[in-house]
């Protein structure tokens, strides 16, 4: 009877390739040579690969450094596979969002197959998996509800909860006529260029351009270069003069938020206060450095000796035979009075209130809009890519960005929260038939279980069908 093999398994993607595999590969090569000594490398690693399911690269690599130092190194262990969450950037996961809010204003549940094809329809996002999707909005807060037939998408009851205290406390203050200020922080890189520009196809190379009296056209940055971190805060008389914040980023890291700390924004703060009008109200989002507190009160993980040494700081007559979790509850009923923003208190000492934006509510913010005009403006203009010229491009860009043009700014804002207010309304309406089942896909979720059930729940959004008025 003809020995049958069963098929090579492949080393998963992300497994290292430990020294043993790689003594391997090296004894495979050997053993290749000495049977084929006229063979071609191209063909060997191929054949390598397939023999000992391994990809072609790493066979390649392994025998290169073999044959360069006649040794094996350990693999690097400590390489990082970045999560899609943190691929996608929030100006991205903004209009993700909005889509899937979009299915709702149009009175239609959104599954996952139909935020896939309008994400992926469109040119300015990035393709995804359905995994990957999944993965995506299951990080932006968003769950999985099912009842009957019907399944959606829906945000966390912390979030929509969040949204409706903000919409209904900016909607009183301005009734009550406060002044608003929106402040938040962007960033300008050095290489910033528009995204798309009009080329000549018929220009093949530099030689042919010269032979025909053109130009290839403009030089492009090799990368984005270094980074101007900004700060800045406006309402609807414009920017507030005199209050910009901008230093050169001096960390290699995604997220500008790192170059930013709550001393450096205390101070910021601080010196733009007495430039706002009296009573007046200032709009934020929820950056760590805003949300530094004036005292860290105690939590489950706190020891417990801590815990009643902070009881007792406080006045309480402790009992100390108490367990940890019959402490905690003393101090949640104390924390509201001693769980406060460093911000939030000195803010107030200036007769002016913090209002904080709900997570993942940018729209929200008019100052992200004046952001997009400054940084076409810079993107326009930059030739140099040099930063002391972006900086310059970016001063005259936040003097274009007037007082009519903010008041537009706010103005497309109020739109966009009645709209999300009129969205709440609608999902209650869509989902009020029955008592829906939710399924947790938090970030926090841990249970490999509820995973795989929300994923084969997913698997049937086929039989999802829409709903009209």
């Amino acid at each position: 009877m003809e020995d049958i093999q069963s098929p090579r398994k492949r080393n998963p993607q992300e497994k290292f390739v430990s020294s043993g595999q790689r003594i391997l590969i090296i004894n495979a090569y050997k053993h290749y040579i000495t049977q084929n000594p006229n063979a071609k490398m191209v063909h060997l690693k191929k054949v390598l690969s397939e023999q000992l399911g391994i990809g072609i690269g790493t066979i390649y690599q392994t025998i290169l450094e073999y044959k360069r130092s006649k040794t094996i190194s350990s693999p690097n262990r400590t390489k990082k596979f970045i999560n899609v969450k943190d691929k996608v950037d929030d100006f991205d996961k903004y209009a993700i969002r909005r889509k899937i809010h979009k299915f709702w204003c149009d009175r239609e549940f959104p599954t996952l197959d139909k935020i896939l094809q309008v994400v992926n329809e469109d040119e300015d996002l990035p393709d995804f998996s359905r995994t990957s999707m999944y993965r995506l909005v299951k990080s932006m807060d968003f769950v999985y509800v099912k009842q009957g037939r019907n399944s959606a998408l829906i945000e966390k009851t912390e979030i929509v909860d969040w949204r409706r205290r903000y919409l209904r406390a900016i909607r009183r203050y301005r009734e009550e006529g406060r002044p608003i200020y929106y402040l938040d922080e962007t960033w300008v890189n050095a290489g910033d260029v528009p995204y798309k520009v009009w080329c000549d196809k018929s220009v093949k190379s530099a030689r042919d351009a010269t032979s025909k009296g053109l130009t290839t056209g403009a030089v492009k940055p090799s990368g984005k270069g270094k980074r101007l971190i900004v700060c800045h805060i406006g309402s609807e008389d414009g920017f507030v003069p005199d209050s910009l914040l901008c230093f050169e980023s001096k960390k290699n890291t995604q997220d500008y938020h790192d170059e930013m700390n709550g001393e450096c924004f205390r101070e910021w703060l601080e010196s733009v206060l007495p430039r706002l009008k009296d009573n007046a109200v200032i709009v934020m989002d929820n950056a760590p450095y805003h949300s530094v507190k004036q005292e860290k009160c105690p939590n489950v993980n706190t020891r417990k000796a801590d815990i009643i040494a902070w009881l007792e700081s406080k006045g309480e007559v402790v009992d100390r035979s108490m367990v940890i979790r019959e402490l905690i509850p003393i101090v949640n009923r104390l924390k509201p009075m001693y769980n406060k923003y460093v911000i939030d208190e000195m803010v107030k000492s200036h007769n002016k209130d913090i209002l904080r934006l709900p997570p993942y509510h940018c729209e929200f913010n008019p100052i992200e809009l004046a952001w997009s005009s400054i940084k076409n403006y810079v993107r326009k203009n930059n030739t140099t890519f040099k930063l002391h010229d972006v900086n310059r491009l970016l001063i005259e860009g936040i003097q274009r960005v007037d007082s009519e043009m903010w008041k537009n700014f706010i103005k497309h804002v109020v739109d966009e929260e009645d709209k999300l207010w009129k969205m709440d309304i609608v999902v209650d309406e869509l989902t009020a038939e029955q008592e829906p089942c939710v399924l947790n896909l938090g970030p926090d979720d841990s249970d490999s279980e509820s995973d795989s059930d929300s994923q084969s729940d997913l698997d049937s959004d086929n039989d999802i069908r829409p709903l009209s008025d």
